[in-house]
């Protein structure tokens, strides 16, 4: 039964990560930080008892921020993947905390990586690792992009990823460690964090639709980005680590819209059209620098890892809005 090692497993992909690789036979450990309250509901319906024989998901307390924690997980689980899913990943916040953005986001990575290193030297172990890079390390570089184009990071979140993406390619090259960065664009579900935009869209009509609020505050309409859905991007990780050799991969599907379009499109599906009168601009939503347009070109994951998106932009819409309609038990028209 291979092992698997999820940083950042309480998060959107991280959940269904976990569900992919359970389905695949793995026994997997996710790494979660300490709270006062409960932070595992994207997980609670995979959890069971562990005094209970034959469970294969454990959860272990540890923080990227705690090299000690990390180096002791892994000679504890003996992984044969690790997959960094975790960091402080709003861009918006990132502006905030960029310190705190930089520790996880960036030395997390480098954390992780000296631990494998480590390990493999006095265990002869090979660990694979896969880390979560992100299409915000173009920034504003012209789309379309692809593998080869070059960064141009316009956020302290941004910023983080491309140091994680260059030491992880680093350590790759100089210690022969099979380690990979998923270039993944925005990938969406019902499992988005509530102040991620397309959520708060989705969540926000729910709530007017059940006249519990009146307006959605929201930034930049112009922006453009390439949405897919997360759980057909997790199995795009996963690929990733299977392939024969390690590399680098962008995943997206090859369409951009902007916000503006995923509004509408949201408030189409519950009979609004006159939607501009329950949007209000607020500038704090704004960011410091803007970041205008993504658009994925994912040819070598389609040529090499065979991956290609399934679930259009619309189809993404109508199920998210299904999903936040659903509490309040309300149908799409």
């Amino acid at each position: 039964m291979p092992k698997a090692l999820i940083t950042g497993i309480t998060g959107q992909d991280g959940s269904y990560l976990t569900e992919f690789l359970l389905g695949k036979g793995y026994e997997v450990h996710g790494v979660i930080r300490r709270a006062s309250t409960f932070n595992t509901g994207r997980i609670d319906h995979l959890y069971r008892d562990p005094h209970v024989n034959g469970v294969k998901m454990h959860l272990h307390h540890g923080d990227l921020a705690d090299a000690n924690t990390v180096r002791k997980l892994i000679y504890q689980v003996q992984p044969d993947e690790i997959y960094n899913l975790g960091a402080q990943s709003h861009v918006r916040v990132s502006f905030d905390i960029p310190e705190y953005t930089a520790n996880i986001g960036a030395l997390g990575v480098l954390r992780v990586l000296e631990a494998i290193k480590d390990f493999k030297e006095h265990t002869g172990k090979k660990v694979k690792f896969y880390q979560a890079s992100s299409s915000e390390m173009f920034g504003a570089a012209p789309a379309p992009q692809n593998e080869e184009t070059k960064f141009y990071p316009r956020s302290p979140y941004g910023i983080a990823k491309v140091f994680a993406y260059y030491t992880t390619r680093n350590y790759r090259e100089a210690y022969n460690i099979f380690a990979v960065n998923g270039i993944l664009f925005n990938h969406e579900s019902p499992r988005r964090g509530e102040t991620f935009v397309t959520r708060k869209i989705t969540r926000g009509i729910a709530r007017i639709k059940a006249g519990l609020d009146q307006k959605i505050y929201l930034g930049n309409l112009e922006a453009r980005r390439d949405w897919g859905y997360a759980p057909e991007y997790v199995e795009a990780m996963w690929l990733m680590l299977q392939a024969k050799e390690p590399d680098d991969y962008v995943i997206g599907t090859g369409e951009s819209h902007t916000v503006g379009e995923f509004v509408a499109e949201a408030f189409q599906l519950v009979g609004i059209t006159d939607w501009k009168k329950y949007v209000e601009i607020d500038p704090r939503y704004y960011r410091p620098a803007e970041v205008e347009n993504l658009v994925a070109d994912a040819k070598k994951a389609k040529d090499k890892l065979g991956w290609i998106p399934h679930t259009k932009f619309k189809d993404l819409v109508h199920l998210m809005m299904a999903e936040d309609l659903k509490q309040y038990k309300i149908e799409i028209n």
